[in-house]
């Protein structure tokens, strides 16, 4: 009964920061990255409108390097709401010269990312971006507010947030200026996998165990696929694995895992020491490789 309350507070939280966001900005938009945390934002997003569609778009970027299975799943869901798709493409953005792929063994389009993010904020003129970040993933998030601040060039300053009491959000912004808004800030990943349970998400099959061909590199298990180069030493080979998180190939880890159901997930979530994005290749850059992002206009 406790854990079924504290999941309709959390729920009933988010839909009134959604809500907030529908009444507080003209252009806003939803970033759908294909992950859970994302899926779950839509299926509160249309709980929040229902029995209207929801009001905004959904954003993705689109690196030209994620898993088959989230693009398949992206269109099907977009289909099952009725909702409206924008996609910005890092591999345009690497066309026209606005950004440099990567070159090396740890090339990644990940950080590439940013560029699209903020030329779709911009051409599409959206002045809040509502995302699915939660302040337990990593230290960086920790530090956002629900309604976050990003300047005319798209930056973020840690230092300088407005402060939130009881739940006063202030969306007072500049010409040129946004937000990013973080409904499920409060969530942890293991209140992620229980509502999920409880509401019956349907999630990408990626989440669950199947086999992949995958290679071990610094003691993470990467996906393989054509444009992953291997090192002298690694060696692809087939492994039973599943995502905890999902994101761009080059830099999603996949765990060894045997859970086939979501309760099985969820007994292994309880009994893990490894983080959610303790597996995350492109989190390893530095140790604050995140926070870096973020300030420079990453989700």
């Amino acid at each position: 009964m406790y854990q079924l309350r504290h999941l309709q507070e959390l729920e009933s939280e988010a839909i009134f920061v959604i809500r907030e966001v529908a009444a507080q900005f003209e252009r806003p938009a939803l970033l759908f990255s294909g992950g859970k945390d994302s899926i779950v934002l839509v299926y509160l997003a249309q709980k929040a409108f229902w029995p209207a569609r929801i009001p905004f778009p959904l954003v993705h970027i689109d690196t030209g390097h994620n898993f088959e299975e989230t693009i398949r799943f992206r269109d099907e869901l977009v289909a099952k709401f009725h909702a409206r798709l924008i996609v910005g493409s890092v591999q345009e953005s690497i066309d026209t010269g606005r950004v440099v792929e990567e070159q090396g063994y740890n090339a990644s389009r990940n950080v590439l990312q940013t560029v699209t993010l903020l030329d779709t904020i911009e051409k599409h003129k959206f002045d809040a971006a509502i995302g699915g970040g939660r302040r337990d993933e990593e230290k960086a998030r920790a530090k956002e507010r629900f309604f976050s601040h990003r300047d005319e060039f798209g930056q973020w300053d840690p230092k300088n947030q407005r402060p939130e009491l009881w739940n006063i959000f202030n969306g007072k912004k500049r010409m040129g200026e946004h937000f990013r808004v973080f409904p499920i800030s409060n969530w942890t990943e293991m209140d992620i996998w229980q509502y999920i349970h409880h509401e019956n998400i349907d999630l990408p099959s990626i989440y669950y165990t199947h086999e992949r061909k995958v290679f071990n590199r610094d003691g993470v298990w990467l996906a393989w696929a054509p444009f992953m180069k291997l090192k002298e030493k690694e060696k692809a080979e087939i492994r039973r694995v599943r995502c905890r998180t999902v994101g761009d190939i080059t830099c999603t880890g996949l765990s060894l895992s045997t859970a086939n159901s979501l309760e099985d997930i969820i007994r292994e979530i309880a009994a893990t020491r490894v983080t959610e994005r303790g597996g995350r290749y492109d989190d390893q850059r530095s140790d604050a490789a995140m926070e870096d992002r973020k300030k420079e206009g990453y989700f």
